[in-house]
């Protein structure tokens, strides 16, 4: 990934380092603390955090580590929790708050590691952004496909959240695989294929610029490439961004809004509007409650560290994760 993205041009490599670095001294303690809330010793429990390999076909080599809660339900939920640049599945683990929600909720976490130079995961060749095209789509489905048939899954109940790199990841996600997933959160993402390139760098300046300006039907159309002939149901999406975003600018946010909505065959006008904190704006598009099809929340003054609290829990809502067992 890349600096801010008002900086002198730098090579892929440096890109990649330096957002790392701020990615990892000022999202992780954030996350931690205030962006998706820290677990405490009160919630402690017996389970812990299990690599697994030899998950399946895994044509990049992801790694994959598994988090089952001791409380696991009776044919759990799955969520996908993907990483930013320069981390890995273990400090997201760690960083986040989904493993605690697991806990009280009784779902299973995947965290998939990326082993490519920066720890960015694939979001830009045309290997990553057609089905079964290859590359690190391939291997997450791999890990999602090894927890239902060891874990005995809900099959219906399978959802993906990301940050940055791993937002990215979360778009590509949800187009590749509409029939895997039920809904994914994106965090500081950016729409599917808005990545793409040929140039080997995995980055793409003019998207992450918030320069990548298309209509809702291109957008959608680049959706519906992924998995030509798909006539099935979509999943949901929850996008977040921050309005002071300068690594994945924000017209990302609208660009997203446009892609998803235009997937699902809706308007671009909301729904419903409102607040849920002060500095949130939240949009629903296709419906008013808490599951519409697509749900946007803008955060005013936020940049990519998205430093606010309640987030996580938000993603879990949206994704019906936290309803009573049936």
């Amino acid at each position: 990934m890349s600096t801010r993205a008002a900086s002198p041009p730098r090579s892929p490599v440096r890109r990649l380092r330096a957002l790392g670095a701020t990615l990892f001294g000022g999202v992780l303690p954030l996350l931690a603390a205030l962006f998706l809330g820290a677990p405490t010793a009160s919630t402690a429990q017996a389970a812990t955090l299990t690599e697994v390999t030899n998950f399946g076909s895994n044509p990049s080599g992801l790694r994959m580590h598994l988090y089952v809660p001791d409380n696991v339900r009776p044919q759990p939920a799955v969520l996908v929790a993907v990483h930013y640049c320069t981390g890995s599945g273990p400090a997201f683990y760690s960083g986040t708050e989904f493993a605690r929600l697991a806990d009280q909720y009784g779902f299973i976490v995947i965290y998939p590691s990326a082993t490519r130079g920066g720890q960015c995961f694939d979001v830009s060749t045309s290997a990553a952004l057609r089905r079964d095209g290859g590359s690190d789509p391939v291997g997450i489905r791999s890990m999602v496909s090894y927890v239902q048939n060891r874990y005995q899954s809900d099959p219906g109940r399978v959802f993906v959240t990301g940050a940055s790199s791993g937002a990215m990841m979360t778009n590509v996600l949800l187009g590749n695989y509409p029939d895997v997933f039920a809904a994914g959160a994106a965090f500081a993402g950016v729409p599917h294929s808005c990545f793409a390139n040929n140039d080997g760098s995995g980055w793409n300046s003019q998207c992450a610029n918030g320069q990548t300006n298309r209509t809702p039907q291109q957008w959608g159309d680049a959706v519906r490439n992924a998995y030509p002939g798909y006539n099935g149901p979509r999943p949901r999406m929850q996008i977040w961004h921050g309005t002071a975003d300068t690594t994945l600018r924000y017209p990302n946010f609208q660009e997203q809004i446009d892609q998803w909505t235009n997937v699902h065959g809706l308007s671009q006008t909301p729904s419903y509007q409102d607040n849920p904190q002060p500095s949130w704006t939240r949009t629903r598009y296709g419906g008013t409650g808490d599951q519409a099809p697509v749900e946007a929340i803008s955060l005013n003054g936020v940049g990519h560290n998205l430093p606010t609290s309640g987030m996580a829990a938000q993603a879990i809502h949206f994704f019906g994760l936290d309803a009573p067992a049936a």
